[in-house]
């Protein structure tokens, strides 16, 4: 069997401990044969650590020698490097966000169609067992009304990398991880088209000096990007999204919610149960899962390399990944003008 040729680019956590792992799970289908970094000493390490062949410090040396990439650099760097991939011809697994602006989400997408290759994007929360459930579930509850997300931490905002880095990232707790429940929720919706949007964003929290936070250290007098967001909005066919995600909320306990209600029934995700009226009552159906990250990952990257060699369909397709940029963008543009942002 013709395996795929995989390079990593940038070796930092996110490819140490989710993406690596993941593939050398799928040693039947794709080996990793090169990894690039700024830093070369750390480069040289994970290529001794997992007997990885190839160290690069400039990407573009790396195409010569892979099939495709999976690119775990900071937002700023994701559209830049994704298409010099697929103009070298070379498949593109992109950490989440597809990138930080609209134009730069359209641009890899011109040229995933130009090259015939394919883009990807790593919202894995696709591939949790209660969100794969909860969408064979959604035919049961009808037309979708009022969805509401919930993406909450009570303090915990990264501080390790270049999470609060808002040149770097492009934003805070939307753009890091609201992005995947926005990203959850429109798939399980089937994508509706989004008309209006109004989003409020804050930093003040997080901006005060002597910071309670549970995930390390940051520097208050730097800080310059959101961490805390509430939004409002509307699609064409007049359903519509509650919707709010932080890094510190000042809440009892962290909170991951999507539930949506619909005409004939409600589904909620995380845990998943359904709710219908049935036999002259309200009936809940619930499912009992445990999530294994590790096993979220593996579906993630086995549906990448397989639809690479030809032997499957993406979960997560490039289209879907740019409305959820275009909704991060009008969220921020709403908050900094005060008004809606309307979509033609």
């Amino acid at each position: 069997m013709t395996k795929l040729r995989m390079g990593i680019i940038g070796v930092g956590g996110i490819a140490q401990s989710r993406h690596i792992p993941a593939y050398l799970e799928l040693a039947e289908k794709v080996e990793i044969v090169a990894v690039q970094d700024l830093n070369r000493s750390r480069a040289v390490e994970v290529a001794k650590e997992y007997d990885i062949p190839h160290v690069f410090t400039n990407y573009h040396e790396l195409f010569d020698v892979v099939d495709a990439v999976t690119i775990c650099t900071p937002n700023k760097f994701h559209a830049e490097i994704s298409i010099a991939a697929l103009e070298a011809d070379v498949h593109v697994f992109c950490e989440k966000p597809m990138a930080i602006s609209v134009s730069e989400c359209e641009a890899m997408l011109a040229a995933s169609e130009k090259s015939n290759k394919i883009v990807s994007i790593a919202y894995h929360y696709r591939f949790m067992e209660a969100s794969r459930i909860a969408k064979q579930a959604m035919n049961d509850i009808g037309d979708p009304l009022v969805t509401r997300v919930q993406a909450l931490r009570r303090r915990k905002v990264p501080g390790w990398g270049v999470f609060t880095n808002k040149e770097l990232q492009g934003g805070g707790s939307l753009i890091d991880w609201g992005c995947h429940l926005l990203d959850l929720s429109l798939w399980l919706l089937d994508g509706p088209k989004p008309v209006e949007v109004i989003g409020t964003t804050y930093n003040q929290l997080s901006k005060t000096p002597n910071q309670l936070n549970d995930w390390g250290s940051f520097d208050h007098t730097t800080f310059d990007v959101d961490d805390h967001v509430s939004a409002y909005i509307k699609f064409e066919d007049n359903s519509s999204m509650l919707f709010e995600c932080s890094w510190a909320a000042n809440i009892k306990e962290d909170t991951t919610h999507v539930s949506i209600s619909g005409v004939e029934g409600g589904v909620n995700v995380f845990p998943f149960e359904i709710y219908q009226p049935r036999h002259g009552t309200f009936m809940t159906t619930e499912a009992k899962l445990v999530e294994d990250p590790a096993k979220v990952d593996v579906l993630q990257a086995q549906n990448f390399v397989e639809s690479c060699l030809g032997e499957g369909e993406l979960i997560c397709k490039p289209e879907q990944a740019l409305i959820v940029t275009k909704l991060i963008e009008a969220i921020y543009e709403s908050s900094n003008t005060g008004s809606s942002i309307k979509f033609s």
